[in-house]
């Protein structure tokens, strides 16, 4: 096992873990952060979808080991104190979540959109593909332009 140093939501970790270890199970079993959740473990439904140096990524397709001095940011630490991230208070306003397993890498995914492209269009949106079996597309959609809105 190797030790490797980077932060989570802002603060550091060092973590001791097999290198190939995926970077979802670092998270959740070593950290013990929830919100990232496994769903195919093959970089297709997007499910854990983090922002990694401010890009969305897919934690279940990423080695530990490519991890060294590198940030993550979950959903747990998207928020500043008591106050929600735009993306998270429109996915509340327009009742986005249905079962809600895949809502945290839906926000993140969104969180990451909104930061490369202000005023998506309904193909930036499409362009997503993180997977929601419950098939909140619509009110994803205007979440996000909502969010959008009101960041700009």
């Amino acid at each position: 096992m190797s030790q490797y140093d980077f932060t989570v939501n802002g603060k550091p970790v060092s973590v001791e873990a097999p290198p190939g270890m995926a970077l979802l199970w670092v998270l959740r079993d070593k950290l013990g952060i929830t919100g990232p959740k496994y769903g195919c473990g093959i970089n297709v439904c997007k499910a854990c979808t983090c922002l990694m140096d401010g890009q969305a990524v897919n934690p279940c397709a990423i080695p530990v080991a490519s991890m060294q001095g590198k940030s993550i940011t979950t959903i747990e630490g998207l928020a500043q104190g008591d106050k929600l991230h735009p993306v998270q208070q429109a996915w509340l306003d327009k009742d986005v979540a249905q079962c809600g397993f895949c809502q945290p890498g839906q926000i993140m995914a969104a969180v990451a959109l909104l930061k490369r492209t202000p005023s998506p269009t309904d193909a930036d949106i499409d362009a997503i593909e993180n997977v929601c079996r419950c098939g909140t597309y619509g009110r994803i959609r205007e979440a996000i332009k909502s969010a959008a809105a009101a960041m700009r």
